[in-house]
C-alpha cells in the first residue's frame, strides 16, 4: 500500500463504475480499472476480511477471495479504497461501498452477440455466461452455418420458466425455421400457416403448459438521414397466435386488423398474458406500407394484459394495463413479478425498438398503486430497452446503450423487496476493459436458472435437416392470406 499519497475529496472514477452499488451474493469479482492511472492499488475490506489488488491500471479479483468478501459482506456490505499514481505520484480518493445482498441471482444468462448491422450477419452469436464466474460458451453460432455469399440471422431465444430443457429459437434467411427444444430435444419447425402474416417472431414459453405465445408480424425497418436515431423498425401489421408444441398446432388468439399486437409475455403463475398493442386503420390502397412510414411517430403502444384458463386455453377479454399514448409515448417488452403486482417495460417515443431511441427509459409499474416507481438509479441519459425479473423477481436484467450510444451493453440491478430501485451495474468480466475494445454489442438478455445442455453441434445438424412444418390448429378461421401480407423473411428483431 502506498505510504506517500495525497488524500483526494471525491471517490475514483473507475470503469466500470461499482461505486455504491448492490449486487447479489454469488456474483462474479467486480473488476474495475482506472482509464487514466499508470498503476492502481485497491484495498478490500468486509469485516475480518482483507485484500490489497492491483495490477498496472487495473484491479482484478481472484475469484476464491471474492467469494470470501461476498460471504463476509453478506446482509452489509464491503469497502473500498483506492489509490492511483498518476505522473509518479499517489494519491488516495474516498473509499466507496459495495453492498452484498442475501439475494441470490440466477445463475446464468443468454444474449446475443452482433456487429454493427441490420439483417443479415455472417457472424452472429446467441450465448451463454455463468454470472458466477467468467465461464462463457455458444449456445448457437452463424457462422457454423452461414456463407459469405448470404448474410445470416438467429435471434429470439426464449426458455419456459427459466430452464433450458424446453427453449427456443428461430434462424432466419438461410435454412429457415424455428429450433424447438422440448425435453431436451431439438427439431425443426416452419412456425408459418396460410392464416398467418408471417412466420413466428417474438416468442414467451408459457411457465407450465407446452404452449408459446407468439406475435406474427409484418416488420419493417427504414433509415433516418439527419435524425440521431439511426433506424426506426416498425410494424404494419401484427397478431398473437400460440404454438402447441405437442400437437404442433398454431391458432391466431388476438387478430384484430387495426391492432397491432405484439410482444406478448406470460406471468409467472401462467394466468395472464401481457402483451402490447396500438390502434391504426391502415389506408388499404397503401397495403400498410406507406402508411406506415408516413405515420410512424403515431404507432405509441400501450400495455394490456388477458386473463388465461389453463384448462380450456382460451383468453378472456384484455383489459388495459397501462396507458403510455397518453403521456405521447409508447410502452413494450413488458416483464412481470410472480406475484403479478409489479411490471417492468421499456418506454420510448414511439414504435417498438426503443434500443434505437436515445430518450428510452425503463419504467416499473406498481399495478396495486397504478403509479410509477422510481427508476432513475437505473435510467441514464442514453437508451434503455428489454428488462427482465430474475427468477426470485429480485434483480433486473437490461440492454443500454449508456456506454457510448452505440454500443449495446448488459446491466443488472437489484430491486429490493420495498419496490425501489438500486444502482445499475455493467456485467462484470474478467478483463475490465472488455467491453471498451468489444466490437460486438450485447442485446437480448434473458435470465436462465441452469446452462443449455444442447450443444452447438446437436444444434446445426437440425437445422441442416428439411424442417417439419406447423398445421393450423381446428379452430383457427381468422388470419391473412399470402396475397394480402407477404411473409417477412428478415425476422428484424
Amino acid at each position: 500500500m502506498p505510504q506517500d499519497y495525497r488524500q483526494e475529496n471525491e471517490k475514483p472514477s473507475i470503469y466500470p463504475d461499482y461505486t455504491d452499488v448492490t449486487v447479489p451474493v454469488n456474483i462474479a469479482p467486480l473488476n474495475f480499472m482506472v482509464e487514466q492511472a499508470e498503476e492502481v492499488v485497491a484495498h478490500f475490506r468486509a469485516g475480518d476480511t482483507e485484500y490489497n489488488y492491483g495490477k498496472g491500471n487495473k484491479v482484478i479479483i481472484p475469484l476464491e477471495e471474492w467469494r470470501q468478501l461476498l460471504a463476509s459482506a453478506k446482509g452489509g456490505k464491503m469497502t473500498v479504497d483506492v489509490y492511483c499514481r498518476r505522473l509518479g505520484k499517489w494519491s488516495r480518493y474516498q473509499p466507496f461501498g459495495i453492498e452484498v445482498s442475501g439475494d441470490s441471482i440466477d445463475a446464468y444468462i443468454s444474449y446475443r452477440a452482433l456487429a454493427p448491422t441490420y439483417v443479415g450477419f455472417e457472424h452472429l452469436a446467441i450465448r451463454q455466461r455463468c454470472l458466477e464466474d467468467f465461464t462463457e460458451s455458444d449456445i448457437f453460432n452463424t457462422r457454423q452455418i452461414t456463407t459469405e455469399k448470404q448474410g445470416h440471422c438467429i435471434n429470439c431465444h426464449s426458455f419456459q420458466n427459466y430452464r433450458t430443457d424446453n427453449m427456443m429459437f428461430h434462424i432466419r434467411i438461410s435454412h429457415d425455421a424455428t429450433m424447438i427444444v422440448s425435453d431436451g430435444k431439438p427439431r425443426n419447425i416452419l412456425l408459418k400457416t396460410p392464416q398467418m402474416i408471417s412466420a413466428a417472431v417474438y416468442p414467451s414459453w408459457h411457465p407450465t403448459l407446452p404452449l408459446i405465445a407468439f406475435s406474427t408480424d409484418r416488420t419493417m425497418q427504414s433509415f433516418h438521414t439527419r435524425d440521431i436515431t439511426k433506424v426506426e423498425v416498425m410494424e404494419a401489421a401484427s397478431d398473437i397466435v400460440f404454438y402447441d408444441v405437442e400437437k404442433n398446432t398454431v391458432q391466431t388468439v388476438l387478430g384484430d386488423s387495426i391492432e397491432l399486437e405484439l410482444f406478448p409475455s406470460w406471468s409467472p403463475d401462467g394466468k395472464w398474458l401481457y402483451f402490447c398493442s396500438v390502434r391504426h386503420d391502415f389506408e388499404p390502397m397503401n397495403n400498410g406500407m406507406h402508411e406506415t412510414l408516413n405515420h410512424y411517430r403515431q404507432l405509441q403502444y400501450n400495455l394490456y394484459r388477458a386473463p388465461f384458463d389453463m384448462r380450456t386455453r382460451r383468453l378472456g377479454e384484455p383489459e388495459l394495463v397501462y396507458d403510455a399514448r397518453s403521456k405521447g409515448r409508447s410502452a413494450v417488452e413488458q416483464r412481470v413479478t410472480s406475484d403479478n403486482r409489479y411490471v417492468v417495460f421499456a418506454e420510448g417515443p414511439n414504435g417498438l425498438f426503443h434500443i434505437w431511441h436515445p430518450s428510452a427509459q425503463i419504467e416499473i409499474l406498481d399495478q396495486r398503486t397504478g403509479k410509477l416507481v422510481d427508476t432513475r438509479p437505473i435510467n441514464s441519459v442514453r437508451a434503455e430497452s428489454y428488462p427482465s425479473f430474475s427468477s426470485n423477481d429480485r434483480w433486473i436484467l437490461f440492454e443500454s446503450r449508456r456506454d457510448d450510444g452505440n454500443y449495446t451493453r448488459t446491466y443488472l440491478a437489484y430491486f429490493d423487496r420495498k419496490g425501489r430501485v438500486h444502482k445499475a451495474f455493467l456485467i462484470p468480466q474478467d478483463d475490465p476493459e472488455f467491453f471498451r475494445l468489444s466490437l460486438f454489442s450485447w442485446s437480448r438478455p434473458e435470465f436462465m436458472r441452469e446452462p443449455v445442455r444442447v450443444t452447438p453441434r446437436m444444434f446445426l445438424e437440425q437445422a441442416l435437416k428439411e424442417p417439419g412444418r406447423a398445421v393450423p390448429h381446428p379452430d383457427e378461421t381468422s388470419g391473412y392470406t399470402p396475397a394480402e401480407v407477404q411473409m417477412d423473411q428478415w425476422g428484424i428483431n
